[in-house]
């Protein structure tokens, strides 16, 4: 496999002006932090970036700004191409590959409680039309199916452009099975699950909490990548509450989204439903980000 996606990747958020207009300028200064950073990746248009909130020319003009700010670059490019209906994907999908992009995220419709052969098929008929490497997303927390192992043993098997699985079920029995019985990528999904997912084998980490605080989350794959585990443990006690109040609060988007804005960079405001977050939460999210970088 050629150009290998591995460490961690911050899924970053859409940064919105107080209309809730979408704020591109901001956008690309937040881009150009994690690419001075050299984080190993960044993944944009997904849930964290609120892709079901955003109009198809708003998610195409991100899409070309981003990969465009991005080449030449050593950071990776993944675009999230998520919609209910397999030809929306599809076309997202062949939009992403005119682009200097390195890859799809892709997960099941999130409404229609696809069946296994449903799940399949929506994977398949995107591999069929990409040249880009696809990284599968199970989330049955988000997406109501929670993809069983033969079906993903399966489309290991039969969809090459299928390289990579992001992993977000929070079952570490999971991870480990299909680490050791597929050859799929392995990206843990469950930021709370980060330190045991490389232990058992994972090589990548889709991580919100890594917009927040993202040496901290590149230096823990560093240490367990060396086998440095006491250390990498004593690391993941910093970072755990955080990742846990990301996990828990049902407001990842909205802690992002301030956090950016307390980091001098830019958040602002989630598209409604979302609200944003109270004085507390606020607080808490401060004296969480005490400790980390």
């Amino acid at each position: 496999m050629n150009n290998k996606f591995e460490g961690v990747y911050p899924v970053l958020i859409t940064p919105m002006n107080e209309d809730y207009s979408v704020n591109y300028e901001g956008m690309k200064e937040n881009v150009q932090h994690y690419l001075d950073l050299k984080v190993a990746g960044i993944i944009i248009v997904g849930s964290t970036g609120e892709f079901a909130s955003l109009d198809d020319d708003e998610k195409e003009k991100i899409i070309t700004q981003v990969s465009e700010q991005v080449k030449g670059s050593e950071t990776k490019l993944l675009v999230g191409i998520a919609d209910e209906r397999t030809d929306k994907v599809i076309e997202y999908a062949k939009f992403v590959e005119g682009t200097n992009a390195d890859g799809h995220l892709l997960i099941n419709s999130f409404y229609q409680t696809p069946t296994e052969e449903e799940a399949f098929h929506q994977f398949k008929d995107v591999n069929d039309v990409v040249t880009k490497p696809v990284m599968m997303y199970n989330n049955p927390f988000t997406a109501n199916v929670d993809l069983e192992n033969e079906t993903i043993y399966k489309i290991d098997k039969e969809l090459d452009k299928v390289q990579y699985i992001k992993e977000s079920t929070g079952d570490i029995r999971k991870v480990r099975t299909l680490v050791e019985n597929t050859d799929l990528v392995m990206f843990c999904g469950s930021d709370d699950l980060a330190y045991e997912s490389f232990a058992v084998g994972a090589t990548g980490w889709v991580s919100v909490a890594a917009n927040i605080a993202p040496k901290s989350a590149s230096k823990l794959y560093a240490l367990m990548k060396e086998g440095k585990y006491e250390e990498a443990r004593t690391l993941n006690k910093d970072l755990l509450p955080l990742c846990e109040f990301l996990e828990d609060s049902g407001k990842y988007v909205q802690i992002v989204k301030k956090a950016m804005d307390l980091k001098g960079l830019n958040g602002g405001p989630s598209r409604k439903p979302r609200l944003g977050l109270t004085d507390e939460e606020t607080e808490k999210l401060k004296s969480l980000m005490e400790k980390l970088d």
